[in-house]
């Protein structure tokens, strides 16, 4: 599974789906751009902005990311989020243990809506027609809050660990000799 390999994560996205844990975000919008801190993962999305007519460019179609190549635009007070070019794998990005959830057709339009001083109303379509019959869609509420987002550690690899310790264990008992 893509989290096995600290790859991709549900509360990643896109879209976001609530997890076990680690379910705090940190939205910030600079001139032109918006980024997404997601603390499961501690993954940054950076999503340009398109104003007016104006069109972001895209990745070319033969390069492909595993929380794909997102744009976003204002639609009056809704941060809309089109999200496409994702990297396929018979593996699932949705946080379940099935095989072939999504493949290269997969695409993804988040909105975020403040609905109130410390909340956003988060929905997100999934379209993917070569896997899902019909688009589905996911829909919560994100409240703000005053704690931190922590660093998440993977890790991925530490099963050298038991290596790298009997190694080490090995060297102490031969300079006891």
């Amino acid at each position: 599974m893509l989290p096995d390999r600290c790859l991709v994560f549900s509360q990643s996205g896109p879209p976001f789906l609530p997890g076990n844990y680690n379910n705090y975000y940190q939205i910030v919008q600079a001139p032109g751009v918006v980024a997404i801190l997601s603390e499961m993962g501690h993954q940054a999305r950076i999503i340009p902005l398109t104003t007016g007519t104006a069109t972001s460019p895209r990745l070319p179609q033969n390069m492909r990311q595993w929380q794909g190549d997102s744009v976003g635009r204002w639609e009056g007070e809704t941060l809309v989020i089109e999200t496409t070019s994702f990297r396929a794998s018979d593996q699932s990005r949705f946080g379940v243990q099935y095989d072939g959830m999504s493949d290269e057709n997969l695409r993804v339009t988040e909105r975020l809506t403040r609905t109130g001083p410390n909340t956003i109303a988060y929905r997100a379509t999934v379209v993917d027609p070569t896997v899902y019959t019909q688009p589905w869609t996911v829909e919560f509420p994100m409240e703000k809050s005053e704690s931190r987002v922590f660093e998440y550690a993977c890790h991925e690899g530490n099963y050298g660990l038991v290596g790298i310790l009997s190694g080490a264990r090995a060297e102490d008992k031969a300079a006891l000799k």
